[in-house]
């Protein structure tokens, strides 16, 4: 079964007595997270704010509701060649064709975003990225999606394919530029996620989102994200326009060590598109501070144990529990450790049996794995007798 241990929500001051007091119960002080967020207002039409490095979210607005990603798509696109170059199916030197498609589509000649790639020559593969990221070609995408998988919409598949793997629930993509298509949406949480994947697991390439200007066929163009000329940290990562979707940016951005990641869209102007991300960065910045809630492997709660030597185990993170909450307000977040349980023993040390969630009025704010502190090994025949009659005449909560 599941059990959920829930926590009293108690003043800060309290903390510490009221967990050595409530042995069972996660009893934590806190300030209240997206609750909190809502105060501050933006004119886009989705938005949502999280800190990289605790996954706290900060803020949203229609944060799963889906819409046009225009060229943000193409932080898809990367996230393929990313992986591909990763695993050496795909090589920075390797040359790709430019077809008469990706040139008709994607090239000077149909009005979009392009790299100016020439009919018939062939580009590594790095320019190409370059071409894509800094001047947001759409024939750069056109090229890398047919020189990796024969076809546009045979990349678009792969492209789905890493969304399912990273968990992009309200995304679907149809092609590798974000050209128009009633198949092709995304959600600003997703672009998130995507994002913050870029950023983990491609760092050697996510350099590549701050370099302010390409050059190519005797064309120079500077990046496209705003953000980057601000002095604000911003060092990432693309925008996007289109009549359907209006103006979006994903950025992300690194203040005194503190990475925070930021998806506006649906905005009407470009300068408005740039006012709202800078703002909604700057007051993720202002308004809020770092708070650990449980040090390294410090002991949340206490899991049930079916038929063990002791009947409960403590259950601990793995790295300290932090959470970013709002400066001097003095709202409540509760605490509520979920596992399947009881653990029947023997029960193992470290082994992950459930999560931590942090939630607040406007819902939930964070998670966080949780492992067991200890073993327990298996019970006296009495021990196990009893657990067994508790269970059959009481059921365990």
């Amino acid at each position: 079964m599941t059990v959920r241990h829930r926590g009293s929500t108690i003043s800060n001051r309290l903390r510490d007595a009221a967990v050595a007091a409530l042995a069972g119960l996660v009893c934590l002080a806190a300030l209240a997270g997206p609750a909190a967020a809502q105060l501050f207002e933006t004119a886009a039409k989705q938005a949502f704010l999280i800190d990289y490095d605790t996954g706290t979210v900060l803020f949203e607005k229609e944060a799963d509701t889906r819409f046009p990603p225009a060229s943000m798509a193409k932080l898809m696109t990367m996230a393929v060649v990313f992986k591909a170059l990763d695993e050496k199916q795909l090589s920075p030197d390797q040359e790709f064709q430019v077809s008469e498609n990706a040139w008709r589509t994607g090239g000077a000649v149909a009005g979009g975003s392009t790299m100016f790639a020439e009919l018939g020559s062939s580009i590594r593969v790095m320019d190409l990225i370059r071409g894509a990221i800094i001047q947001s070609g759409n024939d750069s995408c056109i090229i890398l999606a047919e020189g990796m998988a024969g076809t546009e919409d045979a990349f678009a598949e792969l492209m789905n394919q890493e969304a399912e793997r990273l968990g992009m629930t309200n995304s679907h993509f149809a092609n590798a530029t974000g050209l128009p298509n009633t198949e092709h949406y995304v959600s600003a949480r997703d672009l998130a996620t995507l994002a913050s994947h870029l950023i983990s697991d491609y760092p050697q390439y996510y350099t590549i989102f701050a370099e302010e200007a390409f050059e190519w066929n005797r064309i120079f163009q500077r990046n496209r994200n705003p953000l980057l000329k601000m002095n604000i940290g911003a060092d990432g990562l693309k925008t996007g326009f289109t009549e359907q979707s209006g103006y979006g940016i994903t950025a992300s951005a690194v203040r005194d060590g503190q990475r925070l990641v930021a998806v506006v869209a649906g905005l009407e102007t470009d300068k408005e598109r740039e006012q709202e991300a800078r703002k909604l960065l700057d007051w993720g910045y202002r308004a809020f501070e770092m708070v650990e809630l449980f040090a390294d492997r410090e002991v949340i709660t206490q899991a049930r144990v079916f038929g063990g030597e002791t009947r409960t185990v403590g259950v601990v993170s793995h790295g300290p529990v932090n959470l970013l909450l709002p400066v001097g307000l003095t709202d409540l977040i509760k605490a509520e450790v979920i596992y399947r349980g009881p653990i029947p023993a023997p029960v193992q040390a470290g082994v992950e049996v459930g999560y931590v969630s942090f939630t607040t009025a406007e819902g939930l704010s964070k998670q966080q794995p949780v492992y067991t502190a200890a073993a327990v090994g298996i019970g006296s025949m009495p021990q196990r007798a009893l657990d067994g009659l508790e269970e059959l005449l009481l059921g365990w909560w």
